[in-house]
């Protein structure tokens, strides 16, 4: 792999079934990136770059659930149906895992703040890595996706939200156009598939 191969990466955030229709925060377009992410994490897997995904994985208890004084329904609770990525989501074979969610204190928005198995920060393992720009989908567009990537920009990386692979929450109907205006307004930029594939050509 090439240097210029290399420090690109793929993340994946969060496309598990409590976040899509169906679901115990099922977001309405949640599924329907799933097939977009599928040609990113395709090509990806085939260049040998990256492919980084990651995963709410809460405690039973938690001050992010309503009932212990939080603002969501129970969702994505370690190793439940909920937890486990949508089925339709094809990921490849060795493919990097992050979970968050775990710290009964924490929301946890951010995949900055999600650590492998070995309880590697996602910082960490993209320094390691040696990526420079980082292509991001999933969800949600004004949460997860949103926080991830404005962390990223704080660590200097080059950020392009993949906007026809994001759907957002929206508590309040325009929370996603907000949060892809903030996005950007940061530092990222919006990248589509067609777009990304001619580019990858050149």
């Amino acid at each position: 792999m090439d240097s210029s191969r290399s420090s690109k990466a793929l993340l994946v955030v969060d496309v598990q079934n409590d976040f899509c229709p169906g679901g115990a925060l099922g977001i309405r377009d949640g599924s329907r990136i799933i097939p977009v992410l599928n040609r990113y994490i395709d090509f990806f897997t085939k260049e040998r770059l990256p492919v980084i995904v990651t995963r709410d994985w809460h405690p039973e208890i938690t001050r992010h659930f309503q009932q212990f004084g939080g603002v969501w329904p129970v969702h994505c609770v370690q190793d439940s149906f909920g937890a486990q990525f949508h089925p339709e989501l094809k990921l490849p074979e060795g493919v990097l895992v992050m979970s968050k969610g775990m710290d009964p204190e924490e929301d946890s928005y951010s995949a900055f703040q999600a650590t492998d198995s070995s309880e590697i920060l996602l910082a960490d393992l993209l320094k390691g890595l040696g990526v420079a720009r980082i292509y991001i989908g999933g969800l949600a567009t004004d949460y997860c996706v949103k926080y991830s990537a404005l962390d990223a920009l704080k660590m200097g990386l080059d950020v392009h939200i993949l906007n026809d692979a994001i759907a957002g929450v929206n508590l309040q109907p325009e929370d996603s156009s907000l949060a892809m205006e903030e996005m950007v307004r940061s530092g990222a930029k919006k990248m589509y598939l067609k777009i990304f594939l001619d580019m990858s050509e050149r």
